[in-house]
């Protein structure tokens, strides 16, 4: 029994200490033995406890507090960015007896900037009679961190016009300056100014410059600073790995995360795979990011918030919801931050009800929903199917006062543009009066563009009324209109608008322009834009080769391919649609089959149905009807009525009634009303001379009171768009309007046209 008896290490609860002390302070005997006593504390960052001693041995006892204790008691508060002891201390010292000298003071600057509060701060800096480096970088780094950007450059050029030296911590928090301030030319002069003060491979300056960098998109330069620091940190690596993940060098980030474990130097943080994790999800790289997450669960970061949030993010844009639920519900300490990130999961994801269940978790647990939250969950509601679900989360955002926030409304503003008519578009659009900003007027024409082009103008000369300047997504917006009606008069006006500002530059507008003279077929005005574009993206090629492809300017849209594949610019689908409809429009059968198996073969592109309506399209145009409809029976989608009507058409072309019967009825199966099913039919019997099919079909015509509706056409002239229909006499100009289309009909024949010479029966 006495064996058992050995002696135990005593181990103190600190907890239980800081509880214990405004009650139970030990005897202290003089006031040496209380600045002893607090500085002890300090030094061994029991701030807490130092604080709690401090606020009540000035209650119950008259001593004198010497200026290191003071000192520490002011770190002890920067520490805990504890506004409320730091003012109570420097009123403590205020009230005494003693002169601060310039540390203290330091020590006073330090702690108001770590707080946030910046006006004591200054107070506290402008009372000094005495400065030297460290006052300025302490009031600089305040200005600094607080988001102050432009005062903390500002006191910089006074510290230096002052004669005053910076040191590392000065440059460190004037880049930081420079980074939120996106001001590169500024951060690059501080760099060279870093580098003739000897500070420039200092590693506080240089982590700043790797971050500001980065941050700024100039990632080479902060690969350079990177290669140059000696003993990298941290923060080094982690600054450049969240860097390179942050502007698209996904694959990178991965290699140095790589490279960083291999040297097993520094233990990542959760910081650290966070970036780590985002990257996987741009790349899609599932089964890396799996395998990184097992690497965290290793160092203990499995089960942290801010991993939690990475990883469910990650595994949502992988396609793995499941993973990402998994990940919610084995992070023991959620925070709001989190519950966003699950929401927006499934939200992204596409699983509007499984959004909408973890709303509900959410507002039955201890944390309140935000804008975020909402913003997040009103991104699930993309159909008119969960426009009700839509209208329950809308009433949430007023009921809580969601409805001030502007991005919260914009995002309303969309939702409803996509569950929805225009009408509730507007009504949230109105009730913004006063609030709405850039955003607010792009979402609301972005709706019109959708729902009805002709808004959009109205739209943009209220925006000039309002006072709010376009920018390069108004313009492409616009655009979009000018190319629906066309209305080049309006697409020549905002090219102009585009020039004057300086717009023009913006790849989206310049896509926005080739795309508009392209559908009002200038292509010579497109063409131009094209070849003044020093970099065309994929969108640039596309829209004009497609443009040339609806022109009839097949071989021209060929070249272009060509010319596009030789420049090793990777073709997307919108590039096939325009190479198939080239190679269809010139008869290049053979040529369009070859592109059609290029792109998945070469590129990875599935073909869509749009592609097959193209190869479809070029088959029967060219006579090859059996080719086309055994491609139909082939292909993996089921075929829909655009496809059949494409076969009808040319079964009317080249005569064959067999299978444009078959083509006709696979139309009328999936629309026994399409009238223009009835009508091509009746053409093509009409053409082979089977008066007793087109009498038959007539009568069934009659019978089941299908009638094809009119064609339509329009034009623009100046201000205002004309719209025509077949036969139609009520235009105030119709007689001269006939005239002309006598002249030309005469015009067109003396230029060798031959009419079509058969039969067309249009039902009445």
């Amino acid at each position: 029994m006495l064996k058992s008896l050995r002696p135990q290490r005593l181990v103190f609860n600190n907890n239980i200490l800081s509880n214990c002390l405004p009650t139970a302070l030990p005897h202290l005997e003089n006031e040496q033995s209380i600045n002893d006593y607090i500085s002890s504390l300090c030094k061994n960052r029991l701030y807490n406890e130092a604080l709690q001693a401090f606020n009540s041995l000035q209650k119950n006892i008259d001593f004198e507090i010497k200026p290191s204790t003071y000192a520490h008691l002011f770190s002890a508060c920067s520490s805990l960015r504890s506004l409320r002891y730091g003012q109570n201390v420097h009123g403590h010292l205020r009230r005494s007896k003693l002169q601060p000298d310039i540390i203290l003071h330091n020590h006073i600057l330090n702690m108001y900037g770590k707080c946030g509060s910046l006006e004591d701060a200054r107070n506290v800096f402008n009372e000094m009679s005495e400065r030297n480096a460290v006052s300025w970088t302490s009031m600089i780094a305040g200005y600094s961190q607080n988001n102050l950007e432009k005062d903390a450059i500002d006191l910089y050029i006074q510290m230096r016009q002052s004669g005053f030296s910076p040191d590392q911590f000065t440059f460190g928090s004037a880049i930081k300056a420079c980074t939120g301030l996106g001001d590169f030319e500024l951060g690059r002069q501080l760099h060279a100014n870093a580098i003739k003060f000897s500070f420039g491979f200092h590693l506080i300056v240089q982590n700043a410059l790797v971050s500001m960098y980065t941050k700024l998109g100039l990632v080479d330069d902060a690969w350079v600073v990177f290669e140059d620091i000696v003993e990298k940190d941290l923060i080094s690596w982690s600054s450049m790995i969240s860097g390179f993940a942050q502007q698209g060098f996904e694959f990178e980030s991965l290699k140095l995360f790589k490279e960083m474990i291999s040297y097993n130097v520094h233990r990542p943080n959760e910081f650290v795979f966070g970036s780590i994790f985002a990257a996987c999800g741009a790349l899609l790289q599932f089964e890396y990011g799996r395998q990184i997450h097992g690497v965290s669960i290793k160092f203990a970061l499995g089960s942290e918030a801010f991993t939690g949030c990475s990883l469910c993010d990650m595994y949502a844009k992988c396609g793995y919801l499941d993973c990402a639920r998994t990940v919610f519900n084995q992070t023991e300490l959620r925070d709001t931050v989190l519950w966003n990130s699950i929401i927006g999961a499934f939200a992204y994801g596409g699983d509007a009800d499984e959004a909408m269940s973890y709303f509900s978790e959410m507002r039955n647990s201890k944390f309140t929903p935000d804008e975020i939250t909402v913003r997040c969950l009103l991104c699930a509601f993309t159909s008119s199917n969960c426009y009700c679900q839509g209208k329950q989360v809308h009433s949430y955002v007023l009921k809580n006062g969601f409805i001030s926030d502007v991005s919260v409304c914009n995002t309303l503003l969309t939702m409803y543009a996509k569950c929805s008519d225009l009408s509730d578009v507007f009504d949230i659009f109105e009730e913004m009066e006063g609030i709405m900003d850039l955003v607010s007027w792009n979402a609301t024409m972005t709706a019109c563009l959708k729902h009805n082009h002709n808004n959009v103008f109205g739209l943009l000369r209220m925006m000039h009324c309002f006072d709010h300047e376009p920018d390069h997504v108004t313009l492409t917006n616009v655009l979009g209109a000018c190319a629906v009606v066309p209305s080049l008069d309006k697409g020549y006006q905002v090219h102009c608008y585009a020039l004057k500002t300086g717009l023009e530059t913006e790849a989206s507008v310049m896509n926005g322009l080739i795309d508009m003279y392209t559908k009002c077929g200038v292509l010579i005005n497109a063409r131009k834009l094209f070849d003044s574009f020093s970099d065309p993206d994929v969108v640039s090629w596309s829209s004009l080769i497609v443009g040339y492809a609806q022109f009839g300017y097949g071989k021209e849209a060929l070249e272009l391919f060509q010319t596009m594949r030789n420049r090793g610019v990777k073709p997307n689908h919108v590039t096939f649609v325009g190479v198939l409809s080239a190679c269809s429009r010139v008869g290049l059968v053979d040529e369009g089959l070859h592109y059609y198996g290029m792109m998945e073969t070469e590129y990875g592109i599935l073909p869509t149905r749009e592609h097959c309506s193209c190869v479809v399209d070029l088959l029967a145009r060219s006579g090859r009807l059996k080719e086309a409809v055994s491609f139909i029976n082939q292909m993996p989608y089921d075929p829909d009525i655009v496809v059949w009507n494409t076969v009808l058409a040319a079964c009317k072309t080249h005569q064959n009634a067999e299978i444009g019967r078959h083509a006709a009825e696979s139309v009328l199966r999936l629309d026994p009303s399409n009238s223009s099913a009835h009508v091509l039919l009746c053409n093509i019997y009409a053409s082979t001379g089977n008066w007793e099919d087109v009498a038959r079909l007539r009568k069934l015509m009659r019978s089941t009171g299908v009638r094809k509706a009119p064609g339509q056409s329009w034009i623009e002239v100046k201000d205002g768009v004309h719209v025509f229909s077949v036969e139609d006499r009520s235009h105030p100009r119709m007689d001269e309007i006939y005239m002309v289309l006598g002249d030309l009909s005469l015009e067109m024949m003396e230029a060798g046209y031959v009419p079509y010479g058969g039969f067309e029966v249009v039902p009445s």
